[in-house]
């Protein structure tokens, strides 16, 4: 009766799930005109700064004339980021720290993005010295929506996201109130139904504050790193998703979504550490994971890795009464020690 779509490119694409529905199945997750409203960063920033959440400066416009482009880039002042508006995964994104180079970044970025979304349209964006990655898990039926608290994903590589923790690291009650309100009203806007994710750029040159943070975008689906929210409040987000998908209103209030402990993910990777970890490809000749950690895994001894899939191939999450418990339980699950 139901299509849950997992967490690839099939769950934020709008024409499948009209598909699912013309085919008389329910599509466990967001309207396709939640998805659009999201699916392209110009756009969704535009949306988010009509509705007051918070949005980093940048130019968003329709304009995409390179000497534009350039224009707005030094408007905003260096360094700035040029990001393909449909894209993700740090593909078809630029770090520019100069005028002059500029020109050269954005091509690679319009290349880049039409080989991977089939659109080179981008926007820029400026660059946060100091940035923290928090984004926040939110829930919403259509009509309402609460927030699951924070994770902090700002240990990345080539944009490509690898530990993930919630909650996030100095995070204070008044600086989750502010992001957290600023998410949901994100969620409900659109009219969001199911689980998805509004991603914000924080300053990290100090101390977390209610004004600094700023929306980047937001994930119309269930996330990769969803176990470690699940973890640190006891609720199946999957569960969940099933519930609403089925007609049932939120199954919890703001008020009883508390945190309880600290969980962190670590997402294992196909790579070739010799060439700079660069994705690889081969036979898996043998898998297995240690107990006292979930493990969420997608494949087993004996199947090949190929070029054709993204290459996580598994996610190992610990959960502890604090960061530290947590860690500890984590490199124990990452070495297979006991």
């Amino acid at each position: 009766q139901v299509i849950h779509p997992g967490y690839g490119f099939l769950s934020e694409n709008p024409a499948f799930v009209e598909a699912v529905e013309s085919a008389g199945l329910v599509f466990v997750g967001p309207s396709g005109k939640a998805i659009r409203a999201m699916g392209l960063k110009d756009r969704a920033k535009a949306l988010m700064a009509e509705a007051g959440v918070p949005v980093v400066p940048g130019y968003h416009g329709e304009d995409q004339d390179d000497a534009r482009l350039s224009e707005e880039a030094e408007a905003i002042g260096f360094p700035v980021l040029i990001k393909a508006v449909a894209g993700g995964g740090g593909k078809g994104m630029r770090l520019v720290e100069r005028q002059a180079d500029f020109a050269s970044a954005l091509a690679g970025a319009r290349r880049e993005a039409v080989q991977a979304f089939g659109n080179g349209d981008v926007l820029i964006e400026k660059f946060v010295s100091t940035p923290r990655h928090i984004e926040v898990q939110i829930f919403g039926d259509g009509i309402r929506a609460v927030h699951l608290l924070e994770r902090d994903c700002s240990m990345q590589r080539r944009h490509q996201k690898v530990i993930e923790e919630a909650p996030a690291p100095g995070m204070t009650e008044d600086v989750r109130e502010a992001m957290g309100a600023a998410a949901v009203r994100a969620a409900e806007v659109i009219g969001y139904s199911g689980a998805g994710t509004v991603e914000f750029i924080a300053d990290g040159s100090g101390p977390l504050r209610p004004d600094g943070f700023w929306f980047m975008e937001m994930n119309t689906r269930l996330q990769v790193e969803h176990p470690v929210t699940e973890a640190i409040t006891g609720i199946d987000l999957v569960e969940w998703q099933l519930r609403v998908a089925s007609g049932e209103a939120l199954p919890a209030r703001q008020e009883d979504i508390q945190p309880c402990g600290h969980a962190i993910e670590a997402r294992v990777y196909a790579e070739d550490p010799a060439q700079g970890f660069l994705p690889a490809t081969g036979r898996l000749d043998r898998v297995s994971f240690p107990e006292g950690v979930r493990a969420d895994c997608g494949v087993r001894g004996g199947d090949e890795i190929t070029p054709h899939y993204d290459p996580m191939i598994a996610k190992v999450i610990a959960h502890g009464e604090d960061r530290a418990s947590a860690i500890a339980a984590l490199r124990r699950g990452l070495t297979g020690a006991r």
